[in-house]
């Protein structure tokens, strides 16, 4: 009889597990928005391993996708998305050694970041803890991330290792549709037509053309 009340038990916390999965799932979705063929990770060891750290919630544990950096422990992220985000949490997973990233610093709608650029004031910093499990989310300031088409995370730090080793980043928040205004100003810039006026052409301040 004891054996059959600990299983029932443990059954419901398996299914309040799945949950929590599911809600956690949706709430790190924002990976769905980003313009994957545009990321770019710089220093990473192998090419293009930097794009696999961003996965689905149910998929951060996969161990066999990850990246490393290569000629020392920095890594910059330039994630640009299909929309505008505003980004709430960030999670990110390490490897269980020292190789695991120290501090994260990130920089919103600053497209194509190089090393050169990440001695600027980032729009927010943080201490890392060890996290094998995904299980520390870290929230953003949401009025500084409250539009962001493009976002850069550097790691410049980790516990000690040659090398940074990224197993997972998660970002959490909500996704709007860009809108596109440049169309309408093109539509008004378009309506002279220069074959109408030719030879008596004025600037834009109604001088003369010479």
């Amino acid at each position: 009889m004891s054996h059959g009340h600990s299983h029932g038990s443990g059954c419901g916390h398996e299914a309040l597990g799945i949950d929590n999965e599911l809600e956690m799932g949706l709430a790190y979705s924002l990976y769905e928005k980003i313009d994957f063929p545009n990321v770019e990770c710089l220093n990473e060891e192998v090419e293009n391993s930097g794009k696999s750290v961003f996965k689905a919630y149910n998929e951060r544990l996969n161990y066999d996708k990850f990246v490393s950096s290569d000629a020392d422990e920095e890594l910059l992220f330039n994630i640009p998305f299909s929309g505008n985000i505003k980004l709430k949490g960030i999670i990110i997973i390490g490897a269980d050694d020292d190789s695991h990233p120290r501090k994260m610093r990130l920089f919103k709608n600053r497209p194509k970041m190089t090393f050169d650029a990440v001695d600027s004031t980032a729009d927010q910093e943080f201490s890392l803890q060890k996290d094998t499990s995904g299980s520390i989310e870290y929230p953003t300031k949401v009025v500084t991330f409250a539009s962001v088409h493009h976002l850069s995370i550097h790691l410049p730090s980790n516990y000690g290792n040659d090398s940074t080793t990224v197993y997972y980043i998660g970002l959490k928040g909500e996704f709007s549709e860009a809108h596109h205004h440049g169309v309408t100003i093109c539509t008004y810039e378009a309506r002279p037509n220069v074959s109408d006026h030719k030879g008596n052409l004025f600037d834009s301040v109604n001088h003369r053309v010479q």
